[in-house]
């Protein structure tokens, strides 16, 4: 991983960053929210092991992970963004013109060179793998220069990221992770009473989507990406919450590893009654799109058998649905659709 910066450039963005932080309350939001003053802050979080303060409400944030980035921008905050980085798909529907405004750094992780040259005084992320070593950077080289960071609470809640991969969930993610990112970021750019209506909005969603919907005794089978050795979903997390919610039996819901790698003889002899393909756009691993997903279930002489596949019972759903975001409901509802086309919602 690329230094930081050098001591001059350090020291350089420290006082950028100071300056920011003390005098960016009085400036104006370009998203149309009221001027942040000084009234609630500053705000101080628990947030992944960290105690978090923030000083004022940022006004020139960066956002390295898609699903952090929706979030604020669900909030109407994209006046607020100077830029973002690290996309697997094309951004939530309703989205578009907002996104448009804000600079993308890198559609992968970004380096750390990129995200200081934009002076930012706040960072967020999705993932902690994100901001550590091996990552962007590690949070301490962001709070060293003054500049407060914050990381997914459903990234970390129950969940155990010290072994290397996509880390092992100790208890089931349930949406309140994610309805708290909601609150906590809201709270952090002053802008409280717009997380409550998105809250809201995302509960009576979940509701209308399982509203009668009963799919015990059928499994799903989540495969995110990569066909050589498929990176699965164990039990438990955001698809373990849509599992969870429609009453459905996960295949592999014996591991608690977030995406295990299983192979396709094991995953044959489980059979599951319904393939959940992540359609993603990125060109990261193999078979990531859900074309070239289907194009080799349908070839392959171990997967080609299965029930699924030979009834073409195939949900498709972006990467981000598939980790825990605000986009875990839409997943949930698009779920909640196929197994209704199937005949298997109950």
């Amino acid at each position: 991983m690329p230094s930081i910066a050098s001591p001059a450039r350090t020291a350089a963005l420290l006082s950028v960053a100071l300056l920011l932080l003390t005098a960016c309350g009085g400036g104006t939001d370009r998203s149309g929210a009221e001027p942040a003053g000084g009234a609630g802050y500053p705000v101080t979080l628990r947030n992944c092991g960290r105690t978090v303060t923030v000083e004022a409400a940022p006004h020139h944030a960066v956002s390295v992970d898609q699903g952090s980035t929706e979030i604020l921008l669900s909030l109407g905050l994209a006046g607020r963004l100077a830029a973002t980085a690290t996309w697997t798909d094309p951004v939530m529907k309703g989205l578009e013109k907002a996104n448009a405004k804000v600079a993308r750094i890198s559609e992968n992780r970004p380096s750390s060179e990129k995200v200081l040259d934009q002076e930012p005084d706040f960072v967020s992320a999705s993932f902690e793998s994100t901001l550590a070593k091996g990552g962007v950077a590690p949070r301490e080289q962001f709070e060293e220069l003054g500049v407060p960071t914050y990381v997914s609470p459903a990234d970390c809640t129950g969940k155990d990221n010290s072994g290397g991969g996509d880390g092992a969930r100790t208890e089931a993610l349930t949406m309140d992770s994610v309805y708290r990112e909601v609150h906590e970021l809201a709270q952090v750019f002053g802008v409280p009473e717009r997380g409550d209506r998105l809250v809201a909005q995302l509960r009576g969603r979940v509701n209308e989507a399982t509203d009668g919907v009963n799919a015990s005794g059928t499994s799903l089978l989540y495969w995110f990406s990569d066909s050589k050795s498929p990176y699965l979903a164990g039990c438990c997390g955001a698809p373990g919450i849509i599992t969870r919610e429609l009453g459905a039996k996960n295949a592999f819901d014996d591991t608690h590893e977030e995406w295990p790698q299983i192979n396709w003889e094991t995953v044959a002899d489980r059979n599951p009654d319904v393939l959940v393909i992540g359609d993603l756009t990125r060109k990261a691993q193999t078979a990531e799109s859900a074309a070239k997903k289907i194009e080799f279930l349908e070839s392959d002489p171990v997967t080609k058998n299965m029930d699924a596949v030979r009834h073409k019972r195939y949900v498709l759903l972006s990467g981000q649905a598939m980790n825990p975001s605000i986009r875990t409901v839409e997943g949930l509802e698009q779920v909640a659709a196929g197994l209704r086309s199937f005949g298997l919602a109950g």
